[in-house]
């Protein structure tokens, strides 16, 4: 039985959303309309202005790429992903890009679950040498045009859900295995590994990673602090 090193993808690996990046990128390919952009517009603002919160920024986005994804041919789409792709592939933090790789040559079994499109997230991931990638999965008709509608959207909303059948179908252990995320959505998957790392946490997940004494990792330009 492999042991397994499970990473969360936006803020974590990505120095920023594969969602946000696909929408922006989606609008200017005019598969989608700019009222999408302008519907997160104030959102980005008050996140820029430290003003909002960047949970209010990201579930706008989500709620407008939702709204507008209905009739956008597969192909198109994966045309749009795999450009963003091609350009912000390096957009990687050092530390865990570093991990990754450490970890890969111990032969950990490397997984993602993530909450960006599945989409997006095989051609991103397949780069960094992941193993199996677990995603939001966005439901294509018959006629090759996405339907709106997300398949198994209530197991992807629940990483340890995700982590539990990961482990059961691949033959994994949870035996010396290593998590990393960055936000609350994150601790569900967190408590069940040996060794869990906050990477860059917002509040929610640092408050929580203190109580429990798990380890802190933050990257600040070309400086990584490490707490525990």
């Amino acid at each position: 039985m492999r042991k397994v090193a499970i990473f969360d993808i936006d803020g974590t690996i990505f120095r920023s959303s594969l969602l946000i990046e696909l929408t922006d990128s989606l609008i200017q390919a005019k598969l989608m309309p700019k009222s999408v952009g302008r519907a997160y517009a104030a959102a980005r603002q008050k996140w820029l202005d430290r003003e909002g919160s960047y949970d209010d920024y990201i579930q706008a986005v989500v709620k407008a790429f939702e709204s507008r994804l209905r009739g956008i041919p597969s192909k198109d789409f994966k045309r749009v992903a795999d450009r963003v792709v091609s350009h912000l592939s390096k957009r990687v933090y050092r530390y865990t890009r570093d991990l990754i790789q450490d970890l890969r040559q111990q032969g950990y079994y490397l997984l993602v679950i993530s909450h960006s499109p599945k989409q997006i997230l095989d051609p991103f991931c397949a780069k960094l040498g992941f193993d199996k990638v677990y995603g939001r999965m966005y439901q294509i008709g018959p006629d090759g045009r996405y339907t709106g509608l997300t398949d198994n959207q209530e197991l992807i909303n629940d990483k340890a859900k995700v982590l539990k059948r990961a482990i059961e179908k691949e033959n994994l252990t949870l035996r010396g295995s290593v998590g990393v995320g960055d936000s609350e959505s994150d601790i569900t998957f967190l408590k069940l590994v040996a060794k869990p790392i906050c990477f860059n946490p917002n509040s929610k997940l640092l408050a929580y990673a203190k109580r429990k004494g798990w380890k802190v990792v933050v990257e600040r330009k070309d400086v990584v602090y490490e707490f525990n």
